[in-house]
């Protein structure tokens, strides 16, 4: 436990400027997704933007892709959640739960994506990323991109995915020395407990209404 805590303290003291910039950024950005807030695409560009650098330049090819992700999917999400009907002006996008369909869909998706990751980082591993764990980057990177995908179309399970992209981030980011990063996926997992709990209250509330 005592070594646990010196690393975290030295890891810590080694979290340059930009790392903590995005750490804050990504927290905001999800707080705003939470409160079905439009920032939370601006926001979010600020974090993954930083990110893809810090990736790109620790080696981490797999961060490195999903934050690239992140970044092309905020933009669409961006555009997605500012749409609004012509006449009365209300947002036309309402959050939702996934049907039976939606659910074969983002699973096939999760599953085409860990293949096609683990398979990636398994063969770069070797000349390029040393510092991979395929099945853990790819489980990571996977969800992730299943989650984002889901938020900008506004479905509840988003944050299921979210879940489970953070549990499994918390120690991954350790282990590779982004300690700082590590917490962010601890808070952020706290705000996605959070955000699912909220996001159904007002699917619930959007389907009444309907």
């Amino acid at each position: 436990m005592t070594n646990v805590f010196n690393q975290f303290i030295d890891g810590l003291q080694q979290t340059g400027a930009l790392e903590f910039i995005a750490v804050f950024a990504g927290i905001a950005s999800v707080w705003f997704s939470r409160k079905e807030n439009i920032l939370v695409y601006p926001v979010g560009l600020i974090n993954t933007s930083i990110y893809v650098y810090l990736s790109v330049k620790g080696h981490l090819l797999g961060e490195a892709s999903v934050n690239f992700y992140y970044t092309v999917m905020s933009i669409y999400g961006w555009m997605l959640w500012a749409r609004k009907d012509q006449q009365n002006k209300e947002t036309l996008l309402h959050i939702t739960y996934s049907s039976a369909r939606n659910w074969i869909e983002q699973l096939l998706f999760f599953v085409v994506f860990y293949v096609a990751i683990f398979g990636a980082l398994t063969w770069l591993k070797k000349a390029f990323a040393p510092e991979a764990i395929p099945w853990a980057d790819a489980f990571a990177s996977a969800t992730a991109y299943t989650g984002m995908w889901l938020m900008a179309k506004k479905k509840v399970e988003s944050w299921i995915w979210w879940i489970a992209t953070n549990i499994a981030s918390i120690p991954l980011y350790f282990i590779k020395g982004y300690v700082f990063t590590s917490v962010q996926f601890l808070v952020l997992l706290v705000l996605a407990i959070a955000g699912l709990i909220e996001w159904k209250r007002k699917a619930l509330i959007v389907t009444n209404h309907d």
